[in-house]
């Protein structure tokens, strides 16, 4: 488990003209600041106490001529990195309406390097699968749309087709755990970069846009593009889940300053609304001594209940606009951002059993009990062989038979059942080869005829076997006859000699010598 804060950093947009009312620098102990100077008011007739300069601590700011890349190496790659270790991250921006937050998160159309968090987090994804190809991954993206406090599938087929109020909504519904699940938000596959970009450009092209007097195309609605990830090694039993957040939220607005009305006023209140319900939520998270934390009272706190004091890892940046105009704005961002950076996250690792290799594996284990079972009892097993159990004993033959080592073994188990199966299945490929060499033998005896004549046919393997046989009884016949003949040498060799000696017949006088 990681426990650790929120990281906030600071992004300056650009300006038309310079702009003295911000500091960028660093404190003693080497931390990013940002200052932001407040000129005194003039009005005569009162004293004006009001600090002149606030100064707030950022894990980094970006200044005005910050490019695309670099906030994404900073702010993003570590929450990307952590992610594929399956940790959950979230990565969000917050502003004023107009501060750039969008431009951040999505990027502009102008330029190809005006790429923003998400795309290049796409990219950087995939050429990290290449990287790790020991692992086998698997990606799945959603795009949420929070409108007036509903949510809306950006995703969906039929949104460019039909009214916003037509469409389903998706619904909050949670577990007995605690964990949210949102019904009616679809989920895509995306199996290359290519794919997940398109998925991203559908949703952007969904997404709803209005012109304000304070931002020519503001956002008018919260944004989820959530990344869903699942990582395993082959064979392996365990899988590692993680998901990404990229929020974009809708930018606060005074009305006061906006002066808009009718349809655009209501979504300037929604979205005011749902930012307070959000500072609520951060404020009680940075209180220890608080017990409930209201995460319910918007749809959108509910959805990042994970990525605010949950198991995330989290990120966030801060979009400042720092026209004289809007100072008190800015002031307002960098206060909740100080908030934020006092929320403590406990991410662990999201590792799980998958439950397809589960299910087989508890599939075989059951297997071999009931066979073991069967040999203890000696009781044996009557019902039929299923078509899995079959095809599992054909694929043990091939590969036994296919195998060229002579020490292998067909392991089939104790089931008399299968090792009959197994019977069956070799002496019909037996029998299959025996043909397939009678029919090549019998065409290469009718090539032959064709050329040279007719030819005496080539014996076949059971009549080779056959001579082999009356070859070998010969030869022992041959060896039964050699030996009687040489006993019966020996004896004839016997008789004929025997000891020196003479007798007496008559006058007579015989010798007998052994030749």
């Amino acid at each position: 488990m990681v426990k650790e804060g929120i990281k906030i950093f600071s992004r300056i947009k650009p300006t038309k003209k310079e702009c003295g009312s911000f500091e960028i620098g660093e404190n003693s102990e080497g931390i990013a600041t940002l200052t932001v100077h407040v000129p005194r008011s003039e009005a005569s007739g009162h004293v004006n106490n009001k600090l002149e300069t606030y100064t707030f601590q950022f894990t980094n700011v970006f200044d005005q001529t910050a490019t695309q890349e670099q906030v994404f190496d900073l702010v993003a790659k570590g929450v990307i990195d952590n992610c594929l270790e399956g940790y959950n991250g979230t990565i969000f921006a917050y502003g004023q309406t107009g501060s750039g937050k969008t431009f951040t998160i999505t990027g502009g159309t102008q330029k190809y390097s005006d790429r923003g968090i998400i795309p290049r987090t796409l990219s950087y994804l995939f050429s990290q699968y290449q990287k790790r190809s020991g692992l086998v991954f698997t990606t799945l993206v959603s795009y949420l749309e929070i409108y007036n406090d509903s949510g809306y599938d950006l995703l969906d087929p039929r949104h460019e087709a039909s009214k916003l109020e037509d469409l389903p909504k998706v619904h909050l519904m949670e577990d007995s755990t605690g964990n949210i699940h949102l019904k009616n938000l679809s989920m895509h596959q995306a199996t290359n970069e290519e794919e997940a970009l398109n998925w991203l450009f559908l949703g952007d092209t969904n997404r709803m846009i209005a012109e304000t007097p304070m931002n020519m195309a503001s956002t008018r609605s919260h944004c989820i593009f959530t990344i869903h990830f699942s990582a395993r090694e082959p064979g392996s039993d365990i899988i590692k889940r993680s998901k990404l957040h990229l929020v974009d939220l809708a930018g606060s607005e005074r009305v006061g300053k906006s002066n808009v009305s009718g349809t655009l006023l209501a979504e300037a209140k929604y979205i005011n609304l749902s930012l307070h319900y959000l500072e609520q939520v951060i404020v009680a998270l940075s209180e220890k001594s608080r017990v409930h934390i209201p995460y319910r009272n918007s749809m959108m706190t509910s959805v990042l209940r994970d990525s605010l004091g949950g198991n995330c890892m989290t990120s966030m940046i801060a979009t400042c606009a720092v026209e004289r105009r809007n100072v008190d704005e800015t002031i307002s961002t960098c206060r909740f951002s100080q908030r934020v950076a006092l929320v403590k996250n406990e991410a662990i690792v999201n590792e799980e059993l998958d439950p397809k290799l589960m299910v087989a594996k508890l599939k075989l284990q059951v297997q071999e009990l009931k066979e073991e079972l069967s040999m203890a009892t000696g009781e044996e097993r009557t019902d039929e062989l299923t078509e899995e159990e079959k095809k599992s004993c054909d694929e043990s033959v091939n590969a036994y038979v296919a195998d060229t080592d002579p020490e292998s073994r067909l392991q089939i188990g104790a089931d008399m059942r299968k090792i009959q199966l197994c019977f069956r299945l070799m002496k019909s490929f037996i029998h299959q080869q025996s043909s397939n060499e009678t029919s090549s033998e019998g065409r290469a005896a009718s090539s032959g005829n064709s050329s040279e004549g007719l030819r005496a046919e080539k014996p076949s393997y059971a009549d080779n076997k056959q001579l082999q046989q009356l070859q070998e009884l010969l030869k022992q016949r041959d060896d039964e006859i050699s030996n009687f003949s040489f006993l019966q040498q020996q004896s004839l060799r016997a008789t004929q000699y025997s000891l020196i000696g003479c007798v007496q017949n008559g006058s007579a006088l015989y010798f007998f010598v052994y030749h």
